[in-house]
């Protein structure tokens, strides 16, 4: 199995973190895509979505953590247009699963040829996104135990974490990430 990136964002719509472990392969400029729902797969075609190789949050200035160093601008940049074209993929896919399969269904998950999306909403509207390879079966328990293990200990719980990460600031908490990127690398 191979993360090659992974993603939250908050209510607000906004990307509070962003993690890229590795970047897809190069993508054509069509893929045929196959969304999974609770009800079984449905096949469509849409567009890829671009690789980026940054490792720092889109919206995060430097100093998320003290190991890395500032991102560029076109760097920043190329994240944080990742960022919008994934959350902007989901928005669209969730809403369009609830609309055909109707408020039971749940927009689980989508496949293109050269990586699979994995998608989980928690009851605060924080929603956990991470790309994998295809042959990656489904990542929502991992994208729960995420939530429920790293982000609730070491966000929620943390007196001097914000509640809001209000305009696109990012989530800068150390032992959150280093978690994270333990448990990534478990999996590996």
């Amino acid at each position: 199995m191979v993360v090659y990136s992974f993603y939250i964002f908050d209510r607000h719509t906004e990307c509070i973190y962003s993690k890229s472990w590795l970047s897809p392969a190069p993508t054509s400029s069509s893929s045929t895509t196959t969304t999974t729902t609770p009800s079984g797969p449905t096949s469509d075609t849409h567009p890829p979505l671009p690789s980026s190789t940054t490792t720092a949050a889109p919206t995060a200035a430097a100093g998320t953590t003290g190991r890395r160093s500032a991102p560029t601008t076109s760097a920043s940049s190329a994240a944080d247009n990742d960022a919008k074209l994934i959350f902007g993929t989901v928005f669209s896919l969730r809403n369009m699963v609830r609309k055909l399969g109707g408020e039971d269904d749940a927009f689980v998950s989508y496949r293109t040829a050269h990586y699979k999306l994995h998608y989980y909403e928690t009851a605060s509207n924080l929603r956990l996104v991470m790309l994998t390879d295809t042959a990656t079966l489904s990542m929502r328990n991992v994208l729960h135990q995420i939530y429920i293990n790293l982000w609730v200990e070491y966000v929620v719980k943390n007196p001097l974490s914000p509640v809001e990460h209000k305009g696109g600031a990012g989530v800068r908490n150390e032992l959150f990430e280093l978690g994270l990127e333990q448990f990534i690398r478990g999996l590996m």
